[in-house]
């Protein structure tokens, strides 16, 4: 049978064919179809990307008001800890489930329509949150948010890993996944415009996440690979079946150590380095300064600490090419694991936090830079959105507790500090499971 679109690459379709492949990332050697896939997926992961930061970056002033009573009128920064980590946590509970479940959809169905789903998702419930009045109402939204985030993810990173060559893919992972550095400086950047109107004209700006489905409707498709492992299964599976091979065989120990590394990632980014703005809150010199002088000095940090982040996201697929995936893993796993403790237990001063921010962005964020690299790369088509996803996100159903716990610290040990510093040791677990994964370079892309 005839699979619609273009026809597979040589590199992709020979085994071992891309070894020959002059090694880099040329923009010029790729198609109009490769790049169009690459550029709109990575710009809707970018207004998804802003999207998530929204909440990080008004946390405070959003639950200040939403838990302020008459009878109640001052808020703790306790209490902003421990309601800001609950709904922190709901949300990554949404991402997990979205991840999982769409992920394993998009095999099924294709996964140009779950991009489309998800962003709908994000864009309506990010818009939707302006219009809170209680904190469940903005716990109920990012809940949807999460759900969109995760498919967002599973779908586009199975689906230009299957649309780029072998020997550029890694590069086209790393590009892909710097997507989160911008979305987070579009956040930051959207904050300052929108601080005269408060913490909901942030969330109101979400809204224009929908413009990226024009984009995913007009200039791309399902990849030739997809469609022609979907044309040829006369027995389509449910999600549920889908999910049940990734522990058959030799897939059972790239799920376990895959879905293992994502939930270390996970859990130290939201348990410490997304607290970010809430660190700068926190800070002895801005103490009773004006609401406006804060949220500036909020987004210059989160700018800042994407900066590295960025860096991070482009270094890690270079260097996995040279070094390997694993080596790439560790680094970043015994980078976040110095960086965290040092910026948030010794960071008493703005100009400190600007001088670390970069560096733990490097490796705390930069680590997410090998996930949409390495996860396709487990799993042959049939499975590749699922298993990715399933990778991703599954975790994150256990990494949820991580911002709760850090709210739940925060309120115990009385700082950021402490309490990131605690949640700074989960990278070695991180470490611990390295021995056991896989290692993909130099190998093609599973068929």
């Amino acid at each position: 049978m005839t699979v619609p679109g273009n026809a597979l690459s040589d590199s992709q379709s020979r085994p071992g064919a891309f070894l020959k492949q002059r090694p880099g990332f040329a923009w010029q050697d790729a198609t109009p179809d490769q790049l169009r896939t690459l550029l709109v997926t990575w710009f809707s992961w970018v207004l998804g990307a802003m999207d998530t930061m929204i909440y990080s970056l008004v946390l405070t002033p959003a639950l200040q008001d939403l838990l302020q009573t008459a009878a109640e009128p001052s808020i703790t920064q306790a209490q902003i800890g421990w309601y800001g980590g609950l709904i922190f946590s709901i949300f990554l509970v949404g991402w997990a489930i979205g991840g999982v479940l769409l992920g394993a959809v998009a095999d099924e169905i294709g996964r140009t329509k779950i991009l489309v789903l998800a962003v709908v998702l994000i864009a309506v419930s990010t818009g939707a949150a302006a219009l809170s009045g209680y904190w469940w109402h903005l716990a109920v939204l990012r809940l949807v948010t999460g759900i969109g985030i995760g498919g967002l993810w599973a779908a586009g990173a199975a689906l230009v890993s299957e649309t780029w060559p072998d020997h550029s893919r890694a590069q086209a992972a790393g590009f892909l996944q710097s997507a989160w550095g911008f979305g987070f400086f579009l956040a930051a950047a959207g904050n300052l415009l929108a601080t005269e109107f408060g913490w909901r004209g942030s969330f109101a700006l979400g809204i224009v996440t929908i413009a990226s489905v024009w984009l995913i409707f007009r200039y791309i498709q399902d990849s030739p690979r997809w469609q022609r492992v979907h044309f040829n299964e006369h027995d389509p599976e449910p999600p549920v079946k889908r999910i049940g091979h990734l522990f058959e065989g030799k897939l059972r120990r790239s799920t376990w150590t895959g879905t293992a590394l994502a939930f270390v990632a996970v859990f130290g980014l939201w348990g410490a380095t997304n607290w970010t703005p809430s660190l700068v809150h926190s800070l002895p010199e801005l103490t009773g300064k004006e609401p406006t002088l804060i949220a500036t000095r909020v987004s210059y940090a989160v700018m800042v600490l994407n900066v590295g982040a960025l860096l991070g996201y482009f270094s890690f697929g270079v260097l996995a090419n040279r070094f390997g995936r694993k080596p790439m893993f560790a680094l970043m796993n015994a980078g976040s694991l110095l960086l965290m403790p040092l910026t948030f237990f010794f960071s008493h001063t703005y100009a400190t936090v600007l001088l670390l921010l970069p560096i733990l962005g490097f490796f705390s964020k930069g680590i997410f830079g090998g996930f949409p690299l390495y996860f396709p790369e487990l799993y042959p088509t049939r499975l590749r959105s699922t298993g990715a996803g399933f990778c991703y996100n599954a975790g994150r159903i256990v990494a949820s507790v991580s911002p709760y716990l850090t709210g739940t610290l925060v309120a115990t040990l009385g700082s950021f500090g402490r309490a990131a510093s605690v949640v700074a040791l989960i990278y070695l677990l991180g470490l611990a499971i390295l021995p056991f994964a896989p290692e993909t370079q130099n190998r093609p892309l599973p068929e």
